[in-house]
């Protein structure tokens, strides 16, 4: 009896028939060898799979190249088993961890006989290179746990035993490539070979878990990209992503700094930080105001019986600082606004018509971070939150949400963001009805189709207590940045019985939605400074206008100049040194000054400014210029929150 064929469907429209046992490859090489030729993986049946995965039954099979995401991740994961490798034969006695792929590249956490350095990172590219250019097939092959944890066990490798005791099933796989082999779900490309062109970056210490009780690793960061060019262009951004870290830019323009004896995660915002930070609250606050939002203070300690109430100390403890003694009774600075919000709404009672009731705070908090993640401005302790709670029946979430996100299309466009909205979905533990579900979730989608807003969706994403939509930010250099976010929560109105008296005079439960639009200010100011590069547009820039003389003859002249611009509410400020101008003009672009104004002979008796500015193409006044004209050009581009003089066109980046 002839062997019954399998039906395998590719890309869901060709069918071709092969014998059970056939590989994933296989079929792959049936239906065309170009497209064999160029895929890493596959999905089989929903499931990632190598193409060396033998077929028992009918399937569904999507190919992946090194153009899509998974085949990409796919390229790199494999590229850190050759960085393990290559680490291994160039120092032995070294214990491997984990070396997953990561966005735009991969890592592995290493426990060294040495710390590693960035000398020693040529070496081990050069015997990648070999590894590489080798084309060693990877061979798959699994067995049982308890086999899996000995061999581990007598081989030594104390952190693979740690990771086959936290894998889920019963059967453990490895991957073997030449005389390496790792404990690894994979998938992997089919060898060697099929790996792009690899850099190595950075090296860096990692915790063991994350767990500062755990001993330090190295961690190695490389990328890989399917060709060159594509890696070229990675390299060429990361160096322009240097030129613009907030913590370099934020020392050379004096906008904040961290100090010891203050404490790690805690900012000083400095004047000129201090300015910009002001700028953005206040754009924050008008657009508030506008949309009937009332404006909260709510203290920075509160007493921990609230926390219980809320929540917050049974599921986030671990963020929470410990609490302090005040008249016998324990307090905590406060972790969220939200508790506070919910008080200030139950000190009164409310009727449907009163609603919705939009609340909002630059409200400041503090979380626990461990040591190893902070960074700068974007990983604090200490930080202020846009926060923002609106109180509402079931049938106003959807034009609340709507607004919302009318709300963020203003203000990510002023900042010259380019977004893309995500609808994060019901998790798999989580608090709430699926009737309550079903209702938040479908209003968030409703709003964001109402906006006709393209969205993914992120399946079970949402948190355990609410549906959510995510907005994702994409910088003047492409990359992604957390930005707004809107919750419909289903656990602070039953914990806090917050209710409003309908029409039919019940008490029925007020429905609350959590948001923020710009997230923390620091975070938030710390990736302004990044997506302009220090160089802020003039309505943000802390000095707006610098009025420089070019002998001492015009200091009088610049001084009653500077005077005019500073009573029209311009920040100007006054360049008297005894230098040549050749210099001041350096010392203005190391500054970032949008404006010079430079004030000669003629200049002064004329009433004139010599004005220069960051980006000539595209002033709209530069050169000789009456100074009532400088002023009322100044006042249009800050009314108008002007990009202008971005480097850039920042929102066609």
């Amino acid at each position: 009896m002839p062997e019954k064929l399998l039906k395998i469907t590719v890309e869901g429209e060709t069918a071709v028939e092969v014998p059970p046992g056939t590989t994933v490859g296989g079929a792959l090489e049936s239906v065309s060898g170009k497209l064999a030729g160029r895929s890493l993986a596959a999905s089989v049946d929903g499931v990632l799979r190598d193409l060396s995965y033998a077929l028992a039954g009918d399937a569904s099979i999507t190919p992946y190249d090194a153009s899509t995401p998974q085949g990409l991740d796919v390229m790199r994961h494999s590229a850190s088993h050759v960085m393990a490798d290559a680490v291994l034969q160039l120092f032995p006695g070294a214990k491997l961890a984990i070396g997953p792929a990561i966005e735009d590249g991969f890592y592995y956490d290493i426990d060294a006989p040495r710390a590693f350095t960035l000398e020693d990172l040529p070496a081990i590219e050069q015997k990648m290179q070999e590894i590489i250019k080798a084309d060693l097939p990877f061979v798959r092959r699994e067995m049982p746990r308890s086999g899996a944890r000995a061999e581990m066990e007598n081989a030594g490798e104390i952190y693979k035993v740690q990771n086959i005791d936290a894998a889920e099933g019963d059967v453990i796989s490895f991957y073997r490539h030449g005389g390496f082999e790792d404990v690894c779900r994979g998938p992997h490309v089919p060898s060697t070979g099929r790996i792009g062109p690899v850099k190595l970056l950075s090296v860096a210490g990692a915790y063991w878990r994350g767990d500062a009780r755990n001993r330090q690793l190295q961690r190695i960061y490389g990328t890989c990209f399917p060709d060159k060019k594509q890696l070229k262009q990675h390299l060429l951004r990361l160096e322009e992503a240097k030129k613009r870290d907030h913590r370099i830019l934020g020392r050379q323009l004096d906008l904040f700094s961290i100090q010891p004896d203050i404490g790690a995660g805690l900012v000083l915002w400095h004047p000129a930080g201090g300015t910009v930070r002001h700028e953005v609250e206040e754009f924050w606050l008008q657009e508030h105001l506008k949309r009937d939002y009332r404006r909260l203070y709510t203290p920075h300690i509160a007493s921990e019986r609230i926390y219980h109430k809320s929540g917050h100390l049974e599921n986030y403890a671990d963020m929470m600082y410990s609490p302090m003694d005040i008249d016998g009774e324990p307090y905590r600075v406060k972790p969220m606004n939200c508790p506070a919000h919910i008080m200030i709404y139950k000190s009164g009672i409310h009727s449907y018509r009163d609603l919705p009731l939009r609340y909002c705070e630059l409200g400041t908090v503090y979380r626990y971070e461990p040591s190893g993640t902070l960074h700068g401005m974007l990983r604090v302790r200490g930080f202020t939150q846009d926060d923002s709670h609106i109180f509402c029946t079931r049938e106003q979430i959807r034009s609340e949400v709507f607004g919302i996100l009318d709300l963020i299309d203003v203000m990510m466009n002023t900042f010259g963001y380019r977004y893309s909205a995500f609808l994060a979905t019901r998790p798999e533990k989580s608090l709430g009805t699926d009737e309550e579900w079903d209702y938040s979730t479908d209003a968030l989608r409703n709003a964001l189709e109402d906006r006709g807003l393209d969205y993914e969706v992120d399946e079970g994403g949402g948190v355990f207590y609410a549906p959510k939509i995510d907005i994702k930010l994409t910088d003047s250099l492409g990359r992604g940045w957390q930005g707004p976010t809107i919750q419909v929560d289903l656990n602070l109105p039953k914990r806090f019985d917050v209710t409003y008296r309908a029409s039919d005079n019940t008490d029925t439960e007020t429905v609350i939605i959590h948001r923020t639009v710009l997230g923390s200010m620091e975070r938030f100011v710390g990736g302004l400074v990044e997506h302009y590069g220090g160089a802020f547009p003039l309505w943000l820039a802390p000095e707006q206008v610098r009025v420089a003389a070019i002998t001492d003859d015009q200091a009088q002249y610049v001084r009653d100049a500077c005077a005019v611009l500073r009573n029209a509410g311009i920040r100007a400020a006054a360049d008297l040194r005894n230098e040549k101008l050749g210099f001041k003009v350096r010392e203005w672009q190391m500054a970032k000054v949008p404006c010079l104004a430079v004030a000669g002979p003629r200049e002064a008796a004329e009433n004139l400014l010599n004005l220069r500015v960051r980006n000539e193409e595209k002033a709209p006044v530069a050169g000789p210029v009456q100074l009532d004209k400088l002023v009322q050009t100044v006042l249009n581009q800050v009314e108008s929150r002007s990009l202008w003089p971005a480097e850039v066109d920042l929102r066609q980046a």
